[in-house]
């Protein structure tokens, strides 16, 4: 009645790889992870991971980030790239730019940079509509002038 409970067991490979590089370590150079990585500590360079990247609140990253998913709540100095998202939370600090299809920032994150979520689509479209369009101020000025004119 006690004794026995199932426990779902799950062979090694299924589990998802976590890192955590603590509080107080600093790490400069370039690091690739696999799954979620959660980062406390100073790290100058570059991180890649195709999973999710938390950025703790005590951390401070410079360089250059490429991640599936970035939730930060730390300080960034550096431009970075998700495939899916990028969440900065109260009281992370971004300064570098942004490209990924999704980005959200609570009140009490700061951001300075530019953010592009893929309005490349959008600029071509438009360049195409305005093949269509007159100059408005090239024609005012023709329509002044003639009224000038005696």
């Amino acid at each position: 009645m006690w004794g026995h409970s199932e426990k779902k067991q799950t062979s090694f490979g299924e589990e998802e790889n976590f890192t955590f590089l603590g509080r107080g370590v600093d790490f400069k150079g370039v690091v690739n992870f696999e799954g979620t990585v959660r980062i406390d500590g100073r790290l100058e360079g570059e991180i890649h991971t195709k999973g999710t990247l938390v950025i703790g609140e005590h951390a401070v990253i410079k360089g250059i980030i490429t991640a599936g998913t970035l939730i930060s709540g730390g300080k960034i100095r550096g431009n970075i790239t998700a495939t899916e998202k990028v969440q900065l939370l109260k009281p992370a600090i971004l300064v570098g730019d942004v490209r990924s299809p999704s980005f959200s920032m609570e009140e009490g994150a700061h951001f300075h940079g530019v953010c592009d979520m893929g309005d490349n689509i959008w600029v071509e479209q438009e360049r195409q509509d305005r093949e269509n369009v007159h100059d408005l101020a090239a024609h005012r000025g023709k329509v002044r002038a003639q009224d000038i004119q005696p």
